[in-house]
């Protein structure tokens, strides 16, 4: 997995500051003031920090931007970066400036001067966040180097509230690892594997094969996988933090390893991205990740169906009919629309295994979603409006995007079947609901419940503030919220 920059805290000592090789960050308010740290910066530099500041580049600068100063004279540093943070810094604005910091860092250490910065450890988390690179593919990799020294006026009390930040940027980056892998390294084997690896941090990890799938009665996720040389399989990850008598939350995610679309073949143009369409299945993972590495209070439990979507003699075909876990008759209109085969056998046995207190499934579901909500938003389906409104509360807290859409009788009657219980689709009109309506056919009337279609937001073209072009890891921080928030008992 790819490692965090190393990150630490200690006390400010400004006589290290002439000496330190590498790059040195000071940061400043809107007014212009300067700290010890900075002063001491000034001083060196022959009055080119202040020279700056009256100047029309920093006058420029929106909160969280940062510029350089490269090779200042009077000092060992390659570089001087100058970030704009205002003292009331929101928390997105602090990490916006770790992020900045990232970019600009390369892989020198950074000596960072915020011993008159507020939010330290918010800006700690957007430099681990942004400080991502997958190279694990490369023939010659280049893993960042370098460290980061974070000088500040309380480092025991930074270091403290940076612990469970850190821990979520772990679990994102191992979001982002899964989902940026190809298909013939991430097979579903491979995939299962990895989350066994977890045990190691205090995870019970369960492996599912097709045999006691089938046994199970898991037909609709076996028949999305049956097309395929790779055996499709379900992983249980449970984290027991909390009392022992308490109803976990359960979180689901797909994990299709590559789609092609089977027998409803996709286009060609754009297919070698389908390797994230495991991406709901990545989320889930980096947050059962996050959670052991912070030792959370909750009981939570992860469960992923992984499968591959390949077309053969063997495959589902258009106008199969399938019958679930549920006992429910699905005909299947579209083999492309698969996810929700898979979906619907693990909603229902984690419903009938663990009894959850609420369910959140996760899914690179739809491409309607992106035609909806573009790359900013995920959406948010639900039964209820606590539960839902508490999501929404944790992802506007964290800076991830995310929207409630609409769920009716409307749109779960374009479902019906003449020759089954309900069609897998409902057609053009509402793509995106009437994929959560098939989902909540599978929810028991009284399990609290969130679907979220992640297809927008779990991999990206461009990069974003927090992470390069590629995958986002998108929900972790969320879900990780929510769990603190909501799941967690003292």
């Amino acid at each position: 997995m790819t490692d965090l920059t190393p990150i630490t805290f200690a006390e400010t000592d400004i006589d290290r500051i002439a000496g330190h090789a590498g790059r040195l960050a000071v940061f400043l308010e809107p007014s212009g003031r300067l700290d010890a740290g900075a002063r001491r910066v000034n001083k060196l530099t022959k009055g080119a920090l202040a020279r700056l500041i009256e100047g029309k580049r920093f006058a420029d600068l929106k909160p969280g931007e940062a510029l350089s100063l490269t090779y200042p004279s009077g000092m060992a540093a390659d570089a001087v970066d100058v970030v704009h943070l205002p003292r009331q810094a929101d928390v997105q604005e602090a990490r916006k400036a770790g992020a900045a910091l990232a970019k600009l860092r390369g892989d020198s250490d950074v000596l960072m001067l915020a011993a008159g910065t507020r939010r330290v450890a918010e800006v700690a988390f957007g430099l681990a966040m942004r400080d991502y690179a997958f190279q694990d593919q490369k023939s010659a990799p280049k893993p960042r180097k370098g460290s980061v020294e974070v000088m500040c006026s309380k480092p025991e009390d930074a270091t403290a509230a940076a612990a469970p930040l850190l821990a979520v940027a772990e679990g994102a980056f191992m979001t982002r690892d899964l989902t940026n892998s190809p298909a013939n390294v991430l097979t579903t084997t491979s995939f299962a594997e990895q989350l066994v690896e977890m045990e190691s941090l205090g995870l019970k990890v369960e492996v599912l094969d097709e045999e006691e799938l089938a046994s199970l009665g898991m037909r609709t996720l076996l028949s999305v996988g049956q097309g395929s040389d790779s055996p499709s399989k379900v992983v249980v990850m449970r984290w027991e933090g909390g009392a022992e008598d308490a109803a976990p939350l359960a979180l689901v995610g797909k994990g299709v390893v590559f789609d092609t679309g089977g027998i409803s073949l996709k286009p060609g143009a754009g297919m070698e991205d389908m390797t994230m369409d495991m991406g709901g299945a990545g989320v889930v993972s980096g947050v059962m990740r996050t959670l052991a590495r912070r030792k959370a209070k909750a009981n939570v439990v992860g469960l992923v169906g992984i499968v591959e979507n390949m077309p053969s003699g063997n495959a589902i075909r258009p106008g199969d009919v399938i019958k679930s876990m549920k006992g429910d008759t699905v005909e299947v209109i579209n083999t492309d629309a698969e996810g929700r085969l898979v979906l619907c056998d693990v909603m229902w046995y984690a419903q009938e295994r663990f009894k959850p207190e609420a369910m959140i499934d996760l899914a690179t579901l739809t491409g309607a979603i992106i035609i909806g909500l573009g790359h900013e938003n995920a959406g948010v389906f639900s039964n209820s409006d606590k539960l839902c409104d508490a999501f929404l509360k944790a992802a506007k807290a964290e800076g991830e995007g995310a929207w409630r859409m609409p769920l009716g009788q409307g749109y779960d009657d374009q479902l019906k079947s003449r020759i089954a219980d309900m069609k897998n689709i409902g057609g053009r009109p509402a793509g995106s609901i009437t994929a959560a309506q098939f989902l909540k056919r599978f929810v028991k009337e009284d399990t609290a419940w969130i679907h979220l279609d992640i297809a927008g937001v779990a991999s990206m073209k461009s990069e974003t503030t927090l992470a390069p072009a590629g995958a986002t890891g998108w929900g972790v921080a969320a879900l990780n919220r929510l769990v603190a928030d909501q799941f967690e008992k003292d």
